[in-house]
């Protein structure tokens, strides 16, 4: 158990049979009355975010969470198949706990978080920036950098993303997992 004054970004707590990780906090104290923490949290299944106010020195069931990296090994369905890169042992995770899980390709670590207690899998997290090769878009032409028009092109892994009308096929650019922005171009 842990004080609501205890919170902090990350921190992981069971509430209404649910697991939430803090995603922002502020402690307020108003004119009148009692102090509060005001937290934003993110449901850890579904996503969801709520909003949600404690009272200084209210009791909370944290959760002890772990993060460890996983390689991505193969896809079989909606199943993706991972070697834990401490134990070596397959583990099968859903598509769709993973962020970021269209720029995944083959060997790619990620970090999975786990219930430290039961072992369970939360979700797992694709790095933030991941180097991907583009298969396919219409060709460059010379001086094409004066503005800022974007021209699709298909990535390695199946997914297309915007990049600037310079970048040719078979180049290596750096894309955004969050939302599937270009960053820039990757020098070999």
């Amino acid at each position: 158990m842990i004080k609501s004054q205890d919170i902090k970004k990350g921190t992981c707590i069971r509430m209404d049979g649910k697991l939430w990780f803090c995603i922002d906090f502020l402690h307020v104290k108003p004119g009148k009355g009692n102090t509060i923490m005001r937290t934003t949290l993110k449901d850890v299944v579904s996503g969801n975010v709520l909003e949600k106010r404690f009272n200084i020195g209210e009791a909370l069931e944290d959760v002890r969470v772990e993060r460890r990296p996983y390689q991505f090994s193969y896809a079989e369905g909606d199943d993706l198949h991972f070697l834990n890169q401490e134990t070596w042992d397959d583990v099968i995770i859903p598509r769709d706990m993973i962020t970021g899980v269209d720029f995944m390709k083959e060997s790619d670590v990620i970090d999975v978080v786990s219930d430290a207690d039961t072992n369970t899998i939360l979700y797992g997290e694709m790095p933030v920036k991941t180097h991907l090769r583009i298969t396919y878009t219409e060709p460059g032409l010379k001086g094409d950098t004066a503005t800022n028009t974007l021209k699709p092109a298909k990535l390695e892994t199946g997914v297309e993303v915007r990049v600037p009308l310079f970048i040719n096929e078979g180049e290596l650019i750096e894309v955004d997992t969050r939302d599937g922005s270009y960053l820039n171009r990757v020098k070999e």
